[in-house]
């Protein structure tokens, strides 16, 4: 999977198409990432200690890592993204479009 926690990503298809967020969590098994602000779901809490009151509190679901694509913030623009090797050796990704290295996710 060529998406990583902490990139920003554009949701490509879908009721969130347009939506632009960063990757919260992502779930390589699943092939499924969790973005920021999109896939809002509502949940039913029991009461408990931390939440004595319990209620419904919004938060956000999985979607499929086909559905977006990450965002190349000085380009302004999606694009695939490639692998490659750097001047020190070390495999990098890269935005195919713009030929840039990918500087954001988790290090």
């Amino acid at each position: 999977m060529k998406i990583k926690t902490g990139d920003t990503v554009k949701v490509i298809t879908g009721h969130y198409k347009g939506s632009i967020g960063e990757v919260i969590k992502a779930y390589p098994k699943k092939d499924k990432v969790v973005v920021e602000g999109v896939n809002i779901i509502k949940k039913a809490i029991r009461p408990n200690q931390a939440n004595p009151e319990g209620g419904i509190i919004e938060k956000e679901a999985p979607i499929h890592v086909s559905n977006v694509m990450l965002y190349d913030k000085k380009a302004k623009a999606v694009s695939r993204v490639g692998y490659r090797f750097n001047d020190k050796g070390q495999k990098v990704r890269y935005f195919k479009k713009s030929g840039e290295e990918v500087k954001e996710g988790k290090k």
